[in-house]
């Protein structure tokens, strides 16, 4: 690699360890419903992304207008079906994995995040028609079996982990398809439509707002630090390093959950976890192999 794009690999591994430490500010809300959460991490977001988006991308929202104006009606249609898709699956991903992180478990939420890469390759080659080597098959296959092995030891654990990862890799696949728009631009796009979804609840449900300090710390930690943040930066690894490099580098996040569930918050990981864990990492390494040995070879070969 590059010293130019050191720089992208980097991004691209803090984006995912600033990811990795999110169950903490997440368990300092667990008093707080999930929902009310939600609510106020997208409103939150929405805030700061425009803010953002106005002062520092005008440029890009000027190249997104001129494209979409140059498309046709069904290429527009097409487009606004595929970010209020994405923003329904975005959102529903961000409840699923708060309401396991505080009621579920931290591990199940970073489960969740080892099994995404695998179904989203899944996804893609069931829906995108992408071809999977017998290698990326097989590697499948040890994944489904990690996936029956942790369900014979809690079926409620391993089916939100399920449910987490499938939404957020059906929301990439989604992602992968628009092409031709800033990734940056459709994400503040997704967020205004997300916080116009979720009016209506939240009218419906609340009546006043909270006035916690320590409510509104964290959300503007959750909001700033574990939302834009992190998703800017996963962004901009894109410009300098290719997707399959991320995919790889995606796994910074699950370690840490990990570590943080087991040294900070003290879960236990029984032999059955242990295993249904090796096995997907095994799954992980045999599915990224030859990325993993094209990194190898490369090391080699400037040693």
């Amino acid at each position: 690699m590059g010293k130019s794009n050191l720089r992208y690999f980097f991004a691209g591994v803090l984006s995912f360890a600033i990811w990795g430490f999110f169950s903490i500010p997440l368990r300092n809300l667990k008093a707080f419903p999930s929902q009310e959460i939600l609510y106020y991490r997208i409103f939150t977001s929405m805030v700061f992304l425009w803010i953002a988006i106005l002062v520092f991308r005008k440029k890009q929202i000027r190249k997104d207008l001129d494209y979409l104006a140059g498309l046709d009606r069904k290429g527009k249609r097409m487009i606004g079906l595929q970010i209020v898709a994405s923003t329904v699956l975005l959102t529903s991903n961000w409840y699923t994995y708060i309401y396991a992180v505080n009621n579920v478990s931290l591990q199940s939420a970073a489960f969740a995040y080892m099994v995404c890469p695998l179904i989203t390759a899944f996804g893609g080659f069931i829906l995108l028609k992408e071809h999977l080597s017998r290698l990326k098959l097989i590697s499948l296959a040890i994944a489904l079996l990690s996936i029956i092995l942790l369900a014979t030891g809690s079926f409620v654990e391993v089916m939100w982990s399920v449910v987490i990862a499938s939404l957020y890799a059906f929301y990439l696949i989604i992602q992968r398809k628009m092409q031709h728009l800033d990734k940056l631009n459709v994400l503040s796009v997704q967020i205004g439509l997300a916080v116009l979804l979720m009016l209506p609840f939240y009218l419906f449900q609340h009546a006043t707002i909270p006035m916690d300090s320590w409510f509104w710390g964290n959300i503007i930690v959750v909001a700033v630090f574990f939302t834009i943040i992190p998703l800017f930066l996963s962004l901009y690894a894109l410009i300098g390093i290719p997707s399959s490099t991320l995919g790889i580098i995606i796994y910074t996040n699950p370690i840490i959950a990990f570590t943080v569930a087991i040294l900070h918050f003290n879960e236990h990981v029984d032999s059955n976890k242990l295993l249904a864990y090796l096995l997907l990492l095994i799954s992980i390494i045999v599915f990224n192999w030859s990325i993993l040995k094209d990194i190898l070879t490369f090391k080699k070969k400037n040693i």
